[in-house]
This record gives structure tokens, C-alpha cells and sequence, in this order.
């Protein structure tokens, strides 16, 4: 298929809501530039599913969003960027088209890391893909090898979160045993990598439950420094992305309860519009 050569919106994917944290935190340093956020939450979650799976429902949606305009997508989801995006740059984007970019998350914690830790030692929570997957061990080791990365899965989180039960008892149970169990594995970290875009949502909990001096790394404002540093290297690709300041919301779920989900994350209300990537 043959793609539009003309300037269009940056386009964000993630598998659920998470990846509203990331665009959330985009359009606050880059608030001039037209977004298309796509959530394939009709399929979600993806932490628990396989490499193969993962990579097929990611090339979807990036597939999707090239045909709808845009030029540049950024994979706003830590499983989709662990499982999936080595592959589309490496395989799927040259014979697409190879002035195409598809960006993930994982980088650019990866490259602010080294500054953040003393110790040397950083936990990362995360879902069970992405732990499992090693993405965040592998590419913090390439930057920074002598910092030694502790991971644990959070499984409960993400459903805690989506129900709309993060300020409840229960979620302070949940977060607290997962802090305490990833110090328990290295009493060393002084650096939390908050590897899901949901996590912070609970950022009040977490804050409440890790000992002072330990501090927690949300993506949003790093992907976003970076995408703006990506584009102060790449002008030629900043170019083709429209500004007018725009930001349109589409779901492979039913409209009414993405909008629902999407005021937990984006505290405002939104259109959006339902869409089929098979």
C-alpha cells in the first residue's frame, strides 16, 4: 500500500490508556503539534502475551496510523516497544516506507538513567512482558553498563488503576507489597523506573511507600525531552508533522467506555471514535 507523502500528526499507540500518560506529557512540552493517540483497548492487556502476538497487533496499529496521515509513531506502551519495535524498525519499515519513524518509551529512560542513579542500582516495575522481555536491562546496560537493573512485575496494578480504584485501600496493599518485595530483592536501588505507562496514576501511593531517597522515574516527561531533542537532530522529520495544536482520540473499543477510562488519566473530557485494525 501506498502512503501519503504529505506532513501529518504524530501518532501515539498504545494497547490500553497508559499511553495517555505519554501524550499527556508530550503535549505539555510540545503542546503546538497535531496527535492522533490510537488504543487497541479491545485487545488489551498485552504484558501477558506473546512476542509473536504482541508484534502482529503492534505492526497493525502502526499500519493504521501511517495510512491515517501520520509520518511519525511513537509506541506510548512499554510491551509494544520491548516486544514488537526492534522488529518494525529493522524488518517492516524499510519496505514501508523508509522515511517513516516509529519511536518507543524504552530509550529514552534508558538514556537518562545513568544521570539519576548513585548507587548504581535501579529497580524497574513493570508488567510480566516486559520484565520477562529483559528490553529495559538490555538497553540501560548498552548506555550504562556498570548500573545493575532489578525488575519485578506488578500484575494487579494495571486493573487496580482501570477500575478506577487507585486511591483506595486496596491499591495502597498492592503497591506497598511490590515496593517492599523489589527492595527486599536489591536494599541498594536509589532509582524506580515506573516501566508501565499506567503507573502514574498511582504516584501518590508510591510516593507514600518508598523510603526517602529512592526516586521514581515516570516516562512522560523523558519521552518527551526526547522526541523534542529527535526532532532539534532530525528537521527534516519535524518537518512532516502538522501544528495546529490538535489531538484526536480513537479506540478499538466501544467509544463510550474509552471516554469513561480516559478521564482517569487525561482529567478532562474527550471525542472519540471507535476504529478496526483487523
Amino acid at each position: 500500500m501506498k502512503y501519503s507523502q504529505e506532513a501529518g500528526p504524530i501518532g501515539v499507540f498504545d494497547s490500553g490508556y497508559g499511553g495517555l500518560t505519554i501524550l499527556h506529557g508530550i503535549r505539555q512540552m510540545l503542546p503546538e503539534y497535531d496527535y492522533l493517540y490510537l488504543g487497541d483497548n479491545a485487545r488489551a492487556p498485552y504484558g501477558s502475551r506473546s512476542f509473536d502476538v504482541v508484534y502482529q497487533f503492534t505492526r497493525q496499529a502502526v499500519l493504521k496510523l501511517f495510512e491515517m496521515g501520520c509520518q511519525l509513531v511513537i509506541l506510548g506502551c512499554n510491551t509494544a516497544s520491548a516486544k514488537a519495535l526492534r522488529s518494525i524498525q529493522q524488518n517492516d519499515l524499510p519496505g514501508i516506507d523508509s522515511r517513516r519513524r516509529v519511536l518507543g518509551v524504552i530509550r529514552p529512560t534508558a538514556e537518562i538513567i545513568g544521570h539519576l542513579t548513585h548507587s548504581r542500582h535501579v529497580g524497574l516495575l513493570a508488567t510480566e512482558g516486559t520484565v520477562r522481555s529483559e528490553s529495559y536491562n538490555m538497553e540501560i546496560q548498552k548506555l550504562w553498563p556498570d548500573v545493575k537493573v532489578t525488575g519485578t512485575a506488578c500484575p494487579l496494578w494495571v486493573p487496580i488503576i482501570e477500575n478506577n480504584e487507585a486511591d483506595s485501600p486496596g491499591a495502597d496493599y498492592f503497591v506497598k507489597k511490590r515496593i517492599d518485595h523489589i527492595l527486599r530483592l536489591d536494599p541498594d536501588i536509589d532509582t524506580l523506573i515506573l516501566g508501565c505507562t499506567h503507573y502514574p496514576i498511582l504516584m501518590p501511593k508510591i510516593l507514600k511507600y518508598v523510603p526517602r531517597g529512592v526516586q521514581i522515574v515516570p516516562q512522560g516527561e523523558y519521552v518527551a525531552e526526547s522526541l523534542q531533542n529527535y526532532f532539534r537532530r532530525h528537521p527534516e522529520m519535524e518537518k512532516l508533522c502538522t501544528k495546529n495544536g490538535t489531538a484526536c482520540y480513537y479506540t478499538t473499543e466501544n467509544e463510550e467506555k474509552f471516554k469513561e477510562n480516559a478521564r482517569i488519566f487525561l482529567r478532562e473530557d474527550i471525542k472519540v471514535r471507535h476504529i478496526d485494525l483487523e
